[in-house]
């Protein structure tokens, strides 16, 4: 028994199990207890099977969610993961791109110390002359 993560040398492989509304977010063979416990926090629930060799890790979404929900679940934890260094895919019939923008945008506002405010805008530059500089020290 292998899995996708292994399969593909990322960190989390996370797809809808064939032949199944099953989504599973799968790890590699010894994944870090503190990428499956990252896992653990962001909503999806550790299953394990013990066999006569190494034991098998993954985790899914909750099987009791509505689909859609699921979906929300699995998607809102890749900006998390990616932030936290971490190699992830996530197969297009299980993304959900309003909430991965919403994930992303709660992620940069956890980031940002309180009472921050927005970083004022550039100023516009001027259009390019094709002219360089160069600074030199004599």
């Amino acid at each position: 028994m292998g899995n996708r993560a292994d399969d593909q040398g990322t960190d989390v492989e996370i797809y809808r199990k064939a032949l199944s509304t099953t989504i599973h977010a799968d790890t590699p063979t010894g994944a870090p207890e503190q990428l499956l416990a990252l896992l653990d926090e962001l909503g999806l629930r550790r299953q394990t099977l013990t066999t006569a060799g190494p034991a098998y890790v993954w985790h899914e979404a909750p099987a009791e969610l509505p689909e859609p929900e699921q979906k929300r679940l699995a998607t809102r934890a890749v900006p998390t993961l990616l932030m936290a260094g971490y190699i992830v895919n996530i197969t297009s019939d299980v993304f959900d791109p309003a909430a991965y923008q919403e994930a992303v945008a709660e992620y940069i506002g956890r980031a940002r110390p309180p009472g921050a405010t927005e970083p004022a805008p550039l100023p516009p530059r001027a259009p390019a002359t094709g002219a360089t500089r160069t600074n030199r020290s004599t």
